[in-house]
């Protein structure tokens, strides 16, 4: 047999062994075992390849059955039927679910309106003068598909067809090489908006928009550092990632913009203005001039509106409330209304007299009529706040920044931005605008998802992939990862509620407190357990089965759900590259040349696995870096 069977069945064994060595004697055994012994069971028939959610399903009602039968055979059947069809009700009136199937159609319309090629020749285009340039474009083309996407396996398929086979044939080591697809593809676990947050939020009852704030940053941090990681291993070892050849630097240029260089200048604004002013040569038309003055213009503009738009957002006149009157809802009234009613909701008496004003108040301003307030307690001042001096210092290093883009803008550049303009920027304003609207709080995730779908439309008709077959297999596929996604919550929960009928949640939680951890401790230990599940188990099958065992522990040792969700998420990630069960390496052997083995595979990915175990334990010695932007934008 191979060795991944072997590898398969001695955990099996290592979990049959484990749970009846941990059981009393069935003299002995309590329900809560039982459900302990569920818990395990469910682990091995996973493994052994049957279907999750229906596994899930059958187990939570076959130990709900024996729960009922020993407490009253009479209405046994009864019970168990009653408690299915709840639990199934439960998850079909959770509105969070609802993104997960708009997200994941988003992902195929932009998987199949043929972004990638276009994107990843701009980008590596972009970055041929960076050590490991190849390298560097597939992670950050890696890093906006599998954002846009969210579908690892598809991200990794497709980069593997792509980058991979690229990089190989400019002399990059198969080591490098590998690790750039595998970890860039796995950055859509993390990177909002992220299926598996979604399922994290339903499954806690935390926030969805908090999560996806929180993971932000540590997204983006992670993407920065397997950058700068591919960049100092080019730097001391060259022949690892040679660079580019002039061959594949060179970019053609159209001949009107070789006339302009000619008699104007190579830089694009003093070339286009000079051929406006000057005599403009009769092979470069004025429309074409125009249109790529404004395209070279379009950084200039971006900058222009986005600074404007935070000048008037930390500049906008407060409200002011006039003085004297004492705000509805204020303590004052609170205070009162509790004092004489309880705080409930019923009626005063009907002879009690009046409440009365707080103190201060004149029954002369009480008998005047509402007269408009004058100009200092006016609601709306009209005076606008002074912008405060980091917002100077921030459009003093935009506009040298902008001065020093413009002074090295070629015409060669100017083509490397047409292709980026063409592929990465539509794919980052999608992006930004379903990540924006949530974040910032003007839609909830599933009016951005919504909004993102339509998005995808857009862009599938705007490169002309728009077709009847595209749309078909685009919604027959998310008909499958959907029902998939459901399914297993509607098993998840029935599991759940058998296993919290039997008493194993309270068994685990009594050995848990009885070890007396201290809160870095409960963390390690669960973010171990975590990561070793991560091996067998599929990242959603860890989140629906293992999340509800550890989330009623969370409150006893004082850790904020949304924190704890980030840093499984990024431990899940870590997980999907950890050898021997590192999904993203199969995706990736199964596109991957022959000559290339699992081992290198598995030999490349390791480097960055370590990365994200340092970013993991930076995440926990630094919280801020995913609880700030959340308790900016919320609180």
């Amino acid at each position: 047999m191979k060795k991944e069977v072997w590898f398969g069945l001695s955990i099996m064994a290592l979990v049959v062994i484990g749970v009846f060595w941990m059981m009393p004697p069935p003299s002995q055994m309590t329900n809560g075992h039982l459900g302990l012994l569920m818990l395990a069971m469910i682990v091995v028939t996973i493994m052994l390849g049957f279907p999750t959610a229906f596994t899930l399903m059958g187990m939570g009602t076959m130990f709900t059955f024996f729960f009922y039968r020993s407490q009253e055979p009479a209405t046994a059947v009864v019970r168990t039927l009653d408690l299915m069809v709840h639990r199934a009700y439960a998850v079909m009136n959770n509105d969070v679910l609802i993104a997960v199937p708009l997200f994941v159609f988003m992902g195929y319309l932009v998987e199949r309106a043929n972004l990638i090629e276009k994107l990843f020749k701009g980008l590596h285009l972009a970055t041929s003068r960076i050590p490991g340039s190849l390298a560097v474009a597939t992670i950050v083309t890696c890093a906006v598909f599998a954002t846009a996407t969210g579908i690892i396996g598809a991200v990794v398929t497709l980069m593997g067809l792509l980058a991979f086979p690229a990089m190989l044939k400019a002399g990059y080591n198969v080591r490098l090489a590998a690790g750039a697809v595998t970890a860039g593809g796995t950055l859509g676990i993390l990177i909002p908006p992220s299926v598996l947050l979604i399922l994290y939020g339903a499954t806690a009852g935390v926030s969805v928009v908090k999560l996806y704030a929180g993971a932000f940053f540590p997204g983006l941090i992670l993407a920065g550092m397997y950058i700068g990681s591919v960049i100092v291993y080019a730097k001391l070892k060259p022949s690892g990632a040679p660079a580019l050849s002039e061959e594949d630097r060179r970019v053609p240029i159209p001949e009107f913009q070789q006339i302009i260089t000619k008699a104007w200048s190579a830089n694009v604004l003093a070339g286009l203005i000079g051929a406006l002013k000057g005599r403009r040569n009769a092979a470069v038309p004025l429309r074409t001039l125009v249109s790529h003055l404004f395209i070279a213009l379009l950084p200039a503009l971006a900058a222009a509106l986005m600074m404007g738009a935070i000048f008037l957002s930390i500049t906008a006149p407060d409200i002011a409330v006039p003085e004297g009157l004492v705000p509805m809802g204020s303590e004052f009234y609170q205070e009162q209304e509790e004092e004489r009613y309880g705080g409930g909701l019923q009626e005063p008496p009907r002879d009690e007299a009046p409440m009365e004003p707080p103190a201060g108040t004149s029954p002369d301003t009480l008998a005047e009529p509402l007269q408009a307030p004058d100009e200092e307690t006016s609601a709306l001042s009209g005076q606008r706040k002074p912008a405060p001096a980091g917002f100077w210092i921030t459009l003093g290093i935009v506009t040298a920044g902008l001065a020093i883009f413009y002074v090295i803008f070629t015409f060669v550049r100017l083509e490397i931005f047409k292709m980026l303009l063409g592929s990465f920027f539509p794919l980052a304003m999608l992006i930004l605008g379903v990540l924006g609207t949530i974040i910032l709080g003007l839609a909830t995730p599933t009016e951005a998802a919504a909004m993102g779908s339509f998005g995808g439309f857009v862009l599938a008709a705007a490169y002309r992939q728009l077709n009847v077959r595209m749309i078909k297999e685009s919604v027959y596929l998310t008909a499958k990862t959907s029902a998939m996604v459901c399914w297993l919550f509607v098993g998840s929960s029935i599991f759940a509620a058998a296993f919290a009928l039997l008493g194993g949640q309270e068994i685990i939680n009594t050995w848990v407190i009885s070890l007396d951890l201290t809160p870095v401790q409960f963390m390690l230990l669960a973010q171990v357990i975590i990561f070793l599940l991560g091996w067998p188990l599929e990242w959603t099958e860890i989140i629906v089965i293992f999340m509800p065992i550890f989330l009623p522990l969370l409150a006893h040792f004082n850790i904020d759900p949304l924190f704890f969700g980030l840093l499984v998420a990024l431990n899940l990630q870590t997980a999907f590259l950890s050898p021997p069960v590192a999904m993203a390496a199969f995706y990736l052997k199964g596109v991957a040349p022959s000559y290339v083995t699992l081992n290198q595979i598995f030999l490349g990915m390791l480097p960055f696995m370590a990365i994200q175990v340092i970013m993991v334990a930076l995440l926990y010695l630094f919280p801020a870096i995913g609880l700030w932007l959340p308790a900016q934008v919320y609180n």
